[in-house]
C-alpha cells in the first residue's frame, strides 16, 4: 500500500498558476488606489471577520477564563477566610467566626439529641 503511495506521490507534477484549470475571478490583492472607498470598506471588513474566525481558539479562551475566576476565587477566599497578616482583629473576623462555626457543625462529631435532652433535665434538676 505505501509503495504505492509513494510512486504516485513521486509521479505528480508540481503545481503550475499557467495551467490551473480553475482560474481566480479576480485578482488579489487588489489595487486599493483604484477601488472607492465603500469597497475598501467592504474588503477590509470582510478580512478582519475571516482573520477573527481563523485565529479564534473557543476552547483556549475558555480555559483561559476559567482559570482566572478560579485564581481570583482562591484569593479572594483565602484573603477573608485565612490569611493573618497581624494579632490585632481584621474586618473579616465575623465571617470567620460564622464559617467557624459552620464547619464545625458540618464536619465535627453530631451531638445526640438524647444526650442534649439528658443534659437539659439534669441541668432543671438542679436549678430547682
Amino acid at each position: 500500500m505505501f509503495p504505492t503511495l509513494l510512486r504516485r506521490a513521486a509521479a505528480l507534477p508540481k503545481f503550475d498558476f499557467a495551467r490551473n484549470p480553475y482560474k481566480s475571478k479576480r485578482t488579489w490583492p487588489p489595487d486599493f488606489t483604484k477601488l472607492s472607498q465603500k469597497h475598501q470598506f467592504r474588503l477590509e471588513r470582510r478580512y478582519r471577520r475571516r482573520a477573527k474566525l481563523k485565529w479564534a481558539r473557543p476552547a483556549w479562551t475558555k480555559f483561559v477564563k476559567l482559570s482566572t475566576w478560579a485564581t481570583i476565587s482562591f484569593v479572594v477566599v483565602y484573603g477573608v477566610l485565612f490569611m493573618d497578616t497581624n494579632e490585632s482583629g481584621t474586618v473579616f473576623d465575623t465571617i470567620r467566626e460564622y464559617y467557624a462555626r459552620a464547619t464545625k457543625d458540618m464536619f465535627g462529631t453530631p451531638v445526640r439529641r438524647s444526650a442534649i435532652k439528658a443534659s437539659a433535665a439534669s441541668d432543671d434538676d438542679q436549678s430547682v
